[in-house]
């Protein structure tokens, strides 16, 4: 491979056009083209990062070293396996799949070829949790909380597809355990699916969270607390900043310790621009995806839980 990182993007709506416009501006990267079943969005895109464009998905075998596929998740599978088994390292927008038949497919060519699969589960390459990765030790019970207001998006699928399997796959990257238990709550508001739904992960390891997401609040409101033994830290997904709280030593005359609060310095980036960096350096040096595979793989399974003991409360 070159020193230029020739890459292509499959499904150029709205998250795919963002990828295609970084990576037209990214150093070292050559943004070979663009595929679109729309023909006029393809179109656009192309003429606007002057690349070629088609409709057709497949356009961009043999001529790419790396591809973002965009498209629904209906048809990852259909979309990846032609790239995968052409040896192109690819960037799969979570979640991996609709199934665990798929998913579990779909990996299962990638480890075979030999080739990096990263799953776009974008929340890990926030600068705040990739901070709070770094200084969580022993979690014991994690919260989250991903609420927004209505938008005409992704309305074909339930919130847990839609927002909770980026806390799933954040709390599992957290926790490094075995889920044992899982319960769960949600129910329809606007759409025809879950639109609002809370699920207790309970893990081999005693740690326990809970995980709150919503498409139907009336503010916006992403955040995480994890608590340990010696105080807790919380993360602002909006503006990547940390509050810590520690125990300290009891005071003079005092029994008990004290708490001493503090705000740890993050650096805030654009997500987006972190994961696809990420992606590039992998297919240029090698190394492991932040989020590979299987750690999507794993996501799906939880959700799939999730949702199932949503679909059981709600019979």
């Amino acid at each position: 491979m070159g020193t230029s990182i020739k890459v292509g993007v499959v499904g150029v709506g709205y998250l795919g056009s963002i990828h295609a416009k970084i990576y037209a501006q990214m150093p070292g990267v050559e943004l070979i083209g663009v595929a679109d079943t729309n023909e006029t969005t393809a179109a656009e895109v192309g003429d606007r990062y002057q690349c070629a464009y088609s409709t057709d998905p497949y356009a961009l075998v043999g001529k790419v070293d790396a591809v973002t596929i965009a498209v629904p998740t209906s048809s990852h599978k259909e979309a990846a396996l032609p790239y995968l088994e052409a040896g192109v390292h690819m960037l799969l927008e979570k979640p991996i799949a609709p199934g665990m038949d798929e998913a579990g497919e779909i990996v299962t060519v990638a480890e075979r070829k030999k080739v990096s699969l990263l799953i776009g589960h974008l929340e890990r390459f926030n600068a705040g949790i990739m901070a709070l990765a770094n200084n969580v030790v022993r979690p014991r019970f994690i919260e989250v909380h991903r609420l927004g207001t209505f938008v005409e998006r992704a309305t074909d699928v339930d919130v847990v597809t839609d927002l909770m399997i980026h806390d799933i796959d954040i709390v599992l990257s957290l926790v490094k355990s075995d889920i044992t238990y899982v319960s769960a709550v949600g129910t329809p508001v606007v759409t025809d699916h879950v639109d609002i739904a809370n699920a207790r992960l309970e893990f081999a390891n005693n740690t326990v969270a809970n995980v709150t997401a919503s498409r139907v609040s009336n503010k916006k409101f992403r955040r995480i607390r994890v608590f340990a033994e010696n105080g807790y830290q919380a993360l602002n997904f909006v503006d990547q900043q940390i509050d810590v709280v520690r125990k300290t030593k009891p005071a003079p005359g005092q029994i008990y310790p004290g708490l001493q609060a503090e705000q740890l310095k993050v650096e805030p980036r654009p997500p987006l621009d972190a994961e696809l960096e990420h992606f590039v350096d992998i297919v240029r040096n090698g190394g492991s995806p932040l989020v590979d595979g299987r750690d999507g793989l794993k996501a799906l399974g939880v959700a799939e839980l999730v949702k199932n003991k949503i679909h059981t409360c709600l019979i």
